[in-house]
């Protein structure tokens, strides 16, 4: 195995696990940015309130990022993908 090979198991390794908690629902997330924003979700879910899309963005960014949503889907305040 070369050097270079060495480093770049552990490096796929990382990708592989990584990219599945960042594949949102597409349904949701039309601009495929990863995120949802809440035009984004209100679109989707019409009882979506700007009061509960604040209260899933902990990050205060605007924007509900992979964690943030996992955390949504979590207490059953966002669908499952």
């Amino acid at each position: 195995m070369t050097h270079t090979t060495k480093l770049m198991t552990p490096m796929a390794l990382v990708v592989a696990l990584t990219a599945p908690a960042f594949a949102q629902d597409a349904a949701i997330d039309v601009n495929g940015d990863g995120m949802y924003s809440f035009p984004e979700l209100q679109a989707a879910m019409p009882e979506m309130t700007e009061d509960d899309f604040t209260i899933l963005d902990s990050s205060g960014d605007g924007l509900l990022d992979a964690e943030e949503i996992s955390v949504g889907v979590e207490n059953g305040m966002l669908p499952a993908s």
